[in-house]
């Protein structure tokens, strides 16, 4: 067995990596350091051929000037905003995502919030569970039908749209929001197109984000934008944590400007102690039963995530081969 490369897992996995080991056996030796930090990544990745990335950890600047033989960086997901891909460019290093991994997983677990916030499955279920008034269906505010209830987009990705397909299905009235994508999308899926945030934000019941992390898109939901939904809406995110200002999430729910709030990613993840927390954790809090929080789960399934275990090592695979690489983002 020839293994002439070193492949370095830098965070997430910290089993057998059989997957791996199975592609990359008579390529390369693979390595798991189920890092916590960057930090922890000083003087154990400087010699790697090539790093795959989940999305525990972030490779800036000083981690990237350290790799003598980098040939590859893996994004082991879609979302692209936790390594300096430009700068990795611009070093010689090129940097892949698995742009198609949990489209379909993603998409079920907002579909799922959607559901359990729209039908109050999550609002009675904590109400009752925590002994809060009687068992009746009378306990919140009026639920709608879903057939012919509107659902905004942000984000016409892959992703937003099975997320489009399957609220299409229930009957809902789609549409989207999403500058760069072009025309013609709208017609093909039979949803509509809003040209601008605000215009969206006006005119639907339900908004999922769907876009991924960027300078335009940091805060893209904050109490500006908020002001534009209607008495009553819900907000999912299942994109990335920071595309939502969640310190504005908990008074919302206390208003009643929105009726329910499903966030699957977090800022800062763990999250520490904050107003959304607190609200979250604390079951006399007004906003408690609107809230669901998961813990940056929406991508996982045990097909998913072998499918994309599977994928980061064969892009590894190709960069060491000197074959033509897939993704490049950079």
């Amino acid at each position: 067995m020839n293994k002439n490369y070193r492949v370095v897992i830098t965070d997430f996995l910290s089993d057998s990596l059989e997957p791996e080991k199975k592609i990359l056996e008579n390529t390369a030796e693979v390595l798991a350091l189920n890092a916590l930090s960057e930090e922890e990544l000083i003087g154990k990745i400087e010699e790697a051929d090539a790093l795959i990335l989940y999305h525990l950890l972030t490779l800036s600047r000083s981690t990237l000037n350290r790799l003598k033989n980098c040939k590859l960086i893996v994004r082991a997901g879609v979302g692209i905003d936790n390594v300096d891909y430009t700068l990795a460019r611009s070093i010689g290093i090129p940097v892949v995502n698995i742009p198609d991994y949990g489209s379909e997983d993603v998409a079920d677990t907002a579909l799922g919030m959607l559901l359990s916030l729209t039908r109050g499955i999550h609002f009675l279920n904590s109400r009752l569970r925590s002994g809060h008034g009687e068992w009746s269906y009378t306990q919140g505010q009026p639920l709608r039908r879903l057939r012919d209830s509107s659902l905004g987009i942000v984000g016409l990705g892959r992703i937003g749209t099975a997320m489009a397909l399957r609220a299409k299905c229930l009957g809902m009235e789609v549409s989207f929001y999403d500058p760069y994508k072009p025309d013609g999308y709208d017609k093909a899926l039979g949803i509509k197109r809003a040209e601008t945030l605000q215009e969206l934000l006006q005119k639907v019941r339900v908004v999922s984000l769907h876009c991924p992390l960027t300078k335009e898109t940091h805060h893209l939901i904050n109490a500006n934008t908020l002001a534009f939904m209607a008495p009553g809406s819900y907000l999912i995110n299942t994109a990335r944590g920071a595309v939502v200002d969640t310190q504005i999430i908990p008074e919302a729910l206390v208003s009643g400007k929105l009726a329910g709030a499903a966030l699957d990613v977090l800022e800062q993840e763990p999250p520490t102690i904050n107003v959304l927390i607190q609200a979250w954790q604390d079951p006399q809090h007004s906003a408690h039963h609107r809230l669901i929080l998961n813990p940056h789960a929406a991508f996982y399934s045990e097909e998913g995530l072998a499918e994309i275990r599977v994928r980061s090592a064969q892009a590894c695979l190709l960069a060491l081969q000197g074959k033509p690489l897939r993704n490049v983002i950079n």
